[in-house]
This record gives structure tokens, C-alpha cells and sequence, in this order.
């Protein structure tokens, strides 16, 4: 029965595709009500979001964030939607996604730019609050994938949660509140695919744990793709999550083979420079095919700045959660992630 599973995966996949994908002819106008699950990508004269597998790119203002109900008009055009006209912005907002908004304005408040908008990035995701400069710098020297949403922030809350749950109790009694943790994150920070596939794998991984089950990690992963294209077959073409697997992916070929054969690296750079070229086997080439570009040195400058993000997480996290009630005290937690920012927008800046 266990092999019938796969097959059975796929033949959802297929009839969820079938059924789910909109169909648009060019030039036909269509009108469009959803709810925004991520924050718009902000360029110099436009936001950019894909609602309902089109392309969209909104005037500045009003600024659309995560939470937001929004009702557009346009033409389509080969999967992108033209003359776009906003016609309603309503607030869908939870109290979670309300959280995550009053957290990245008193980093606003508390930080100049850009260190609060790569505070917003590291802790929740916020790619909203990052200029449109200092992001296009972060493509630029590769390190893109740690100032927005990734399945890397999923991976510091389970370990911190763990961390701090275990204190009080026994690890099988923690894998409850860690999951229901892992579940909160994502409400706050939003609905990417790299943070879905993460926050998946990792609650498989606790349940077999919670079991008492051994299961192995190739099968989850491949089990966790097959849920996230049943419930969404069109991100089979999403970069974001072909990026996320095939990296996840090449970490599991190859992380370990490489941090053997970096025994004379310092250990603060280690793990950063293994995880980077492991991962960058995998996507260098879908980076290069997509955008054009890419740079040679950006295992060097992820190992430079990864070993920032761990302490910037927890401080940013603590010091935003307690801001919001304490402003005082808040600041005082958030005034110590400035050196880490400053490090990492330095090293961004001089590569």
C-alpha cells in the first residue's frame, strides 16, 4: 500500500491542476478580490504581487502590505495583468499579521534606515520594508534569501522555541507548543512557499519524533511538495519554491560532504560557508538561467554575514514583542542588533 502513495500524489496533483488553474485569453479584463498572504515587493515607482497567477504591479500609493483584501481591474497579457487599476484596499487583517505591523513600525521607529528595514527582513520577512536600494544589493552579492522570508527564519524559531521549551519541559511534551509556534510564525510573517515548506517539514519531523516513528527526511521532503502542489498547483512555476527545494536538496547531498573539508575554517564562518556552497550547487544554475546573473563570491559573503542572523533573529524578535508594550525597554534590546546590522549592510555594500 506504501508504494501507491506516490502515484496517488501525483494523480491529485495533476486533477487539483486541472481544475484550479485559471484560464485567461489575452486582452480579456478581468476583476480580481483577494487577500494579500505576502508583502508586495517595493521598487522605485511600483509594488510588484502575483494574485490569482498574474503578475501585478500597483502605484506606490496606497501601500499594500500583508493582510490586505484587495480588489484590482486590468487586462491580461501574457500572465501579467495590464493598466491595473486598485479599486478597493480592505482591511483583512488578524491580530497576528496587526502584531507583525506595529512590531516592523517601532523598528522603524527605534533604527535608521536601512538597519530597521534588514531588522524587518531577518525577523519576519518583511520584504515591504526593505528600500528598493539596499534590496537590489542584496541580489546583487546573493544574500537575498536572508533579508526576506526563507525557510532559514522557520529553522531559528524551531530551534529557539526548542531551546527555551525544553527548559520546563520534557522534548516529547515540547513538540506540541513548538508546532503551535512554528503555525503562529507563519501568520505573522506570511504565506510564502520557502516558509511553508519549511514550517511542513519541520512539524513532519516532530511528529515522527512525538511517535516514536523513525522517518526519513527524503521522504518528508518529497511528501511535503506533494501537499503544498495540491493545495497550490501553481507554484509549480513559483521561483520561490523551486529555489526553496532545490536548495533544501542540495544541503541534504552535500552540506555535510563540504564542513569536512573546511576543518581550517574559523568555526563563527564554518557552518555559513558549508551551507552556502551546498546550497549553491543546486541554485546557481536556476539563478543564472532566470535573472542572468550571479555572483562568484556569495558563499564568501553569506559566510560573512550568516552568523549575524541567529543573534538578530532572538534579540529582534524579544526586543520588537516587548516594544510593542514596553517602548523603553524594547529599544534598549533593539539598539543591541546594531553592530550585527551594520556588519551585515557593510559587507553587502562592499561586495
Amino acid at each position: 500500500m506504501k508504494y501507491l502513495i506516490w502515484p496517488i500524489l501525483v494523480l491529485l496533483i495533476f486533477i487539483r491542476y486541472l481544475i484550479t488553474r485559471p484560464v485567461y485569453k489575452n486582452w480579456d479584463t478581468v476583476r480580481i478580490t483577494a487577500s494579500v498572504l505576502s508583502d508586495p515587493i517595493t521598487y522605485s515607482t511600483s509594488q510588484y504581487l502575483k494574485i490569482a497567477g498574474l503578475k501585478v504591479y500597483l502605484p506606490l500609493v496606497p501601500e499594500i502590505s500583508y493582510g490586505d483584501k484587495i480588489t484590482i481591474e486590468g487586462t491580461v497579457n501574457n500572465g501579467k495583468l495590464d493598466n491595473p487599476k486598485l479599486i478597493e484596499v480592505g482591511n483583512g487583517r488578524t491580530f497576528l499579521s496587526g502584531l507583525r505591523n506595529s512590531v516592523i513600525s517601532f523598528y522603524q521607529k527605534t533604527l535608521p534606515e536601512p538597519l530597521s528595514g534588514l531588522l524587518s527582513g531577518i525577523v519576519i520577512g518583511a520584504k515591504g520594508a526593505l528600500s528598493a536600494d539596499f534590496y537590489n544589493q542584496t541580489k546583487l552579492a546573493g544574500v537575498a534569501h536572508v533579508v526576506v522570508a526563507s525557510g532559514t527564519n522557520v529553522t531559528f524559531v524551531v530551534s529557539f522555541l526548542m531551546g527555551v521549551v525544553t527548559l520546563f519541559l520534557p522534548r516529547r511534551k515540547a513538540i506540541p507548543f513548538v508546532i503551535s509556534g512554528i503555525i503562529m510564525y507563519l501568520f505573522i510573517s506570511g504565506f510564502d512557499a520557502p516558509l511553508i515548506r519549511a514550517a511542513i517539514m519541520s512539524s513532519f519531523l516532530f511528529l515522527g519524533q512525538e511517535a516514536g516513528r523513525l522517518t526519513t527526511t527524503w521522504r518528508i521532503y518529497f511528501l511535503t511538495a506533494g501537499i503544498m502542489l495540491i493545495y497550490r498547483p501553481d507554484w509549480i512555476g513559483d521561483i520561490g519554491f523551486i529555489l526553496s527545494f532545490v536548495s533544501t536538496a542540495s544541503l541534504m547531498l552535500f552540506e555535510k560532504r563540504i564542513r569536512t573539508r573546511l576543518s581550517k575554517v574559523p568555526e563563527i564562518f564554518k557552518e555559513g560557508l558549508s551551507t552556502s556552497l551546498a546550497a549553491q550547487i543546486g541554485v546557481t544554475p536556476i539563478l543564472f538561467v532566470t535573472f542572468g546573473q550571479f555572483n562568484i563570491l556569495s558563499p564568501l559573503i553569506n559566510a560573512l554575514v550568516l552568523w549575524t542572523v541567529p543573534y538578530v533573529m532572538i534579540l529582534g524578535a524579544v526586543g520588537g514583542v516587548v516594544g510593542v508594550i514596553f517602548p523603553f525597554f524594547g529599544k534598549i534590546i533593539i539598539w543591541l542588533t546594531y553592530p550585527l546590522l551594520w556588519w551585515f549592510v557593510k559587507v553587502v555594500e562592499v561586495f
